[in-house]
């Protein structure tokens, strides 16, 4: 079993913040899909990363979703991450999957 997590902004690059819309389309288009989702919405996490020279870094307040998944489908979720890509004006949606065992 795999644990797949997306990684999605809550506002554009100009600091735009997108609609609570565009996260429950996501979040009902994962439940549909893989019959269930953990979206961590209400306390956005806060991600810090390094552009170039910048010395303080660039910040970004994310939400989370969460999937589990028996088989893995590669193909299936980069085009999921290109697709989100475009829908959040973003230059890379950060998915990322870990092998889980359920207890």
């Amino acid at each position: 079993m795999h644990l797949l997590q997306i990684l999605l902004p809550c506002a554009d690059n100009n600091g735009q913040a997108f609609p609570d819309e565009d996260f429950e389309k996501v979040k009902q288009e994962l439940a549909d899909r893989y019959q269930g989702v953990t979206a961590y919405m209400r306390a956005p996490a806060e991600g810090v990363w390094k552009n170039g020279s910048a010395s303080n870094g660039e910040r970004d307040n994310v939400v989370i979703f969460e999937v589990m998944v028996d088989r893995l489908d590669l193909d299936d979720w980069r085009a999921r991450r290109h697709d989100l890509e475009r829908a959040f004006r973003q230059e890379t949606v950060v998915i990322r999957y870990m092998p889980i065992e359920l207890i």
